[in-house]
């Protein structure tokens, strides 16, 4: 009964590392395909920094993202100018907020294309 535990512990374990993988190199395709550096992705608060500049947005956002409730819009409205940014529309921007392990990667590893800032 244990060692099943233990064989399942460890299943769920490599299944969350690998998902963290893919999220991270998704996000880092993500940031290179804007011409953006990709390690950029893995730190803190410098990540949005620079992706405020891949959405074409003014780094004052970033004091919006500190704000309850009021951050919650403007990471929407982030997501829906990403998504803009390399040419898909509102309902990939509603799968990127909802099932963000299945859209990232088609966003940063799939043929998607940066087109400029929110698209322009």
């Amino acid at each position: 009964m244990e060692e099943s535990l233990l064989g399942a512990g460890l299943l769920i374990v490599i299944v969350y590392l690998a998902l963290i993988v893919l999220l991270i190199a998704s996000q880092w395709k993500i940031y290179t395909k804007a011409n953006q550096p990709g390690w950029a992705c893995l730190i803190p608060i410098y990540n949005i920094w620079v992706l405020l500049k891949i959405i074409g947005k003014p780094g004052w956002w970033l004091l919006m993202l500190l704000i309850p409730i009021v951050n919650l819009i403007f990471i929407v409205w982030m997501t829906n100018l990403l998504s803009k940014s390399f040419g898909k529309s509102e309902g990939f921007t509603i799968g990127l907020l909802f099932l963000s392990v299945i859209f990232l990667p088609i966003l940063g590893l799939g043929s998607a294309t940066y087109i400029g800032p929110a698209g322009k």
